[in-house]
């Protein structure tokens, strides 16, 4: 009896061990990251996180809303103008613009995300919106508009601030959505680019290098932006991409930020695929009609469905298929019938209607009456 409770002990210690040093909690044990967060960029499904929600200083990772708002301002990118003389001398690191100087949205872009041009960040604000705190306004606009509740900017660059703040979770939120612009996806993963200097259309260019050293150094790297500030630590948002699956892995106040950034990622790599859980347009099967001129009718769903999974994961997904009981003619084609829900063990991942693939008519004398009286009508 002593020796078998002995056994019982030793097991229970086991799983328990197991348990505390599962993949994804070894990860964050091992982070130096005040905060972190790795998610899958279609779903947003966090594979990965630490105090995610954390409000913290972000330094130049502001510069992702910075580009997501001035390329969805609808402003003509390529449209040379005179750089606001308010824009010149920023502190801090710089794409170096010089008062007079006539450059296109797009060469500020580069200028904001390469080289994490502080002035280049502030130019694109007096550019779209007049002023910094119009700007700025337009920036936390957008925030809400992505539902982010530990997220405020009051500046377009990043500098320390009061009040300047957001989480890893959100700022992966605003990473995922900038990266559905195909401009920004460019920018980020260009390494260098020239674009035209201070002396004109025959001046001198100015060379403008990506500190994002992942981009030659991380198989699937697309991107995306580095920063640091005395409060902020060094922080990095990161984004690559395999086959299918795609990750935005967030540090905050992290030292080895490119290390750990690399590691989160590529272990997310090593546990997930990007999983077709539902085909679209998928038949189901074929359900009984009463009162129709045909006894059955074929059933369908028409959305798919993709999610990030474990192999572990993906044999614990489930379909639950709930159907009218009595389907009773007409049935229009493509009539609500059902609902299927998509469920990982006891969470729900995904809900879509179920339709009817044909029409059914009645074939009931008084409807088949109905129906032609409605014609002549």
């Amino acid at each position: 009896m002593k020796f078998k409770c002995f056994y019982l002990f030793i097991l229970f210690c086991f799983l328990f061990i197991a348990g505390a040093y599962s993949p994804s909690q070894s990860i964050v044990k091992n982070t130096s990251a005040k905060a972190m967060v790795t998610i899958e960029a279609n779903t947003k499904r966090v594979l990965y996180e630490k105090n995610k929600d954390e409000r913290l200083p972000m330094a130049s990772t502001t510069k992702i809303m910075t580009a997501l708002c001035a390329l969805e301002s609808g402003s003509n990118l390529d449209e040379e103008f005179e750089i606001d003389p308010r824009a010149v001398g920023i502190e801090g690191t710089s794409m170096y613009l010089r008062k007079g100087e006539k450059l296109c949205l797009r060469d500020l872009l580069y200028g904001l995300i390469l080289p994490s041009g502080n002035d280049a960040s502030c130019a694109i604000a007096y550019r779209i919106s007049g002023s910094i705190e119009d700007f700025v306004a337009l920036m936390n606009k957008k925030a809400k508009e992505l539902n982010l509740v530990n997220t405020n900017f009051v500046n377009p660059h990043g500098l320390d601030a009061k009040d300047h703040y957001t989480s890893a979770y959100d700022l992966a939120i605003i990473t995922a959505e900038a990266l559905k612009n195909p401009e920004f996806v460019e920018i980020i993963g260009t390494k260098s680019k020239s674009v035209k200097g201070a002396g004109g259309e025959q001046g001198e260019l100015r060379f403008l290098k990506n500190k994002n050293k992942l981009l030659t150094s991380f198989e699937g790297c697309t991107g995306v932006k580095t920063g640091f500030t005395d409060m902020a630590g060094r922080c990095f948002v990161a984004s690559s991409k395999r086959g299918d699956l795609s990750v935005i892995s967030v540090v905050l106040n992290c030292g080895p930020m490119f290390e750990e950034c690399a590691m989160l990622m590529e272990k997310a790599f090593e546990e997930y695929n990007y999983i077709e859980v539902l085909e679209p347009y998928l038949f189901y099967r074929k359900a009984p009609v009463l009162k129709g001129k045909e006894n059955e009718v074929k059933l369908w769903t028409k959305q798919g469905f993709y999610y990030p999974l474990t192999k572990e994961e993906s044999l614990k997904i489930s379909y639950d298929y709930e159907i009218d009981e009595n389907l009773i003619a007409p049935l229009e084609k493509e009539q609500v019938v059902g609902k299927l829900t998509i469920k990982l063990c006891d969470e729900v991942l995904f809900e879509t209607e179920i339709y009817t693939m044909d029409e059914i008519k009645s074939n009931e004398l008084f409807e088949n009456m109905k129906q032609i009286g409605h014609h002549w009508n």
